[in-house]
């Protein structure tokens, strides 16, 4: 059993250093070398649980890219009573909570889309997977307030949930490029106001 929870941890721990680099180099640049650097585990270690790089990508990909999207707005919008004021209220803690050194390397999501998306069909359905399950989550929940007449009956829900994921990630990419957190939470207040639209 100890055995089984220390390999889980060398695995947990490759994962957050790839992710790392990842986020900081982005894919292609990223170095093994320096994964390991950081963890202090060797090439054996590394291999014994990701066959490759590219095994090593998707993995950061499902596991700690989506279990942060997942943690931080998924799961609070699908708990959520109230989705409305749920996704209001994500949307607020986003403009309060960013500053410089975040949209210094942007949303990792958003970079490996854009890096990896035209040249890698693995990264591309993995990616695009991440991408569906958000537009899914947010589409239930207006729908879900539609029920509750928290938003307007004309408005078509999975139309809007397209436009705010692609909204929200616009942002990042925009933001990111003009490297300034006023841009992003500028972005945003617009995005609420769409929002507050729907009512």
């Amino acid at each position: 059993m100890e055995l089984v929870h220390v390999s889980d941890e060398t695995r947990s721990r490759l994962l957050q250093a790839a992710f790392a680099e990842i986020y900081r180099q982005g894919f292609q640049a990223a170095g093994l070398a320096a994964i390991l650097h950081d963890t202090g585990f060797t090439k054996g270690a590394l291999y014994h649980h990701f066959p490759s790089k590219h095994a090593l990508g998707l993995a950061v990909i499902d596991e700690v890219i989506q279990g942060r999207l997942a943690e931080n707005i998924f799961r609070p919008l699908e708990a959520a009573e109230d989705p409305y004021e749920a996704l209001l209220t994500l949307l607020d803690q986003r403009v309060r909570g960013v500053d410089d050194e975040t949209i210094k390397w942007g949303c990792p999501l958003n970079n490996l889309v854009q890096e990896m998306s035209p040249i890698d069909p693995d990264f591309r359905e993995h990616l695009s997977a991440i991408l569906a399950r958000w537009q899914d989550v947010m589409h239930a929940a207006l729908a879900k307030a539609q029920a509750q007449g928290r938003v307007r009956a004309d408005v078509d829900c999975e139309a809007a949930s397209l436009f705010l994921v692609a909204a929200w990630e616009g942002c990042w990419g925009i933001a990111k490029s003009r490297q300034s957190a006023a841009v992003f939470r500028q972005c945003l207040r617009e995005l609420q106001d769409y929002v507050h639209g729907l009512a």
